[in-house]
């Protein structure tokens, strides 16, 4: 992720792979990884300033459908972002390249605690396990709602680049 210019260190020595990640952070790296695209669009999130350092990356992330905000004004881009947000977020851009669940599909979970994953995630969620992109953590838990780690992030983007040389 440092070297192909995903991420940035948090200082010229420092990476802090515990710290968490804002939902800024990892859609800026999803544009970053998508080449930094300029797109003409019309956000309506309130709470994105214009001339913000991640503007660019949520306009280009909304117009894709990748994003879609809390509501159609709220995107939140401080917030910290949850395990089942990055994997939603990852799955709409695998997605919007052509990939993902076609047709019918069935899957069930192994986590004991799928049923807190919500209605809107569980597909992506689904997908991001049985391709091996995420993994449960100890006592074969998800986790859904737990904010994700600068590791994290950066261990999904390693998982999903090496899936594509796949």
């Amino acid at each position: 992720c440092l070297d192909n210019g995903l991420m940035v260190g948090c200082s010229d020595d420092l990476f802090m792979p515990g710290a968490e990640t804002t939902r800024a952070m990892f859609v800026t790296m999803l544009w970053r990884f998508e080449g930094a695209p300029v797109v003409n669009y019309l956000m309506m999130f309130d709470d994105v300033e214009q001339d913000a350092w991640y503007a660019e990356a949520v306009r280009w992330a909304a117009s894709e459908g990748i994003v879609q905000g809390y509501d159609a004004t709220t995107f939140a881009p401080d917030d910290s972002i949850t395990r089942e947000q990055m994997a939603t977020m990852l799955y709409r851009y695998i997605q919007k390249n052509g990939g993902g669940f076609t047709g019918m599909w069935m899957f069930l979970l192994d986590y004991t605690d799928r049923a807190e994953i919500f209605d809107w995630a569980y597909e992506s969620v689904c997908y991001m396990t049985m391709h091996g992109l995420m993994q449960g953590k100890d006592n074969k838990v998800f986790d859904p709602s737990s904010n994700a780690t600068r590791a994290e992030v950066a261990t999904l983007f390693q998982r999903y680049c090496v899936n594509l040389e796949k």
